[in-house]
């Protein structure tokens, strides 16, 4: 059963409606949030968008390689897919 879970990217609040548990989708939003950091402190970007931006091109990059490699379990793969959904929907 689906269930609303807030959590915060970049400072902005967002309702996802979700499967997992909350803490699960919270764990996700905070793995956002550090990619964001990592980015940020980089100096690669100078604004929100772009951050967010590169921050997704760096781990779609990184899910790639481990999905071109087979290195992802059927299970992890599911989850991803799942990740993804939300990431579209929350956009």
């Amino acid at each position: 059963m689906k269930h609303t879970v807030q959590v915060t990217v970049l400072g902005q609040q967002y309702a996802l409606r979700s499967e997992v548990s909350a803490e699960e989708v919270q764990v996700v939003a905070d793995f956002v949030n550090e990619k964001i950091d990592e980015v940020r402190a980089s100096g690669r970007a100078v604004d929100t968008l772009n951050s967010a931006v590169l921050a997704l091109l760096n781990v779609s990059g990184a899910y790639l390689h481990l999905k071109k490699t087979g290195n992802i379990s059927e299970d992890t793969q599911g989850r991803l897919d799942a990740l993804l959904e939300k990431i579209e929907d929350a956009l």
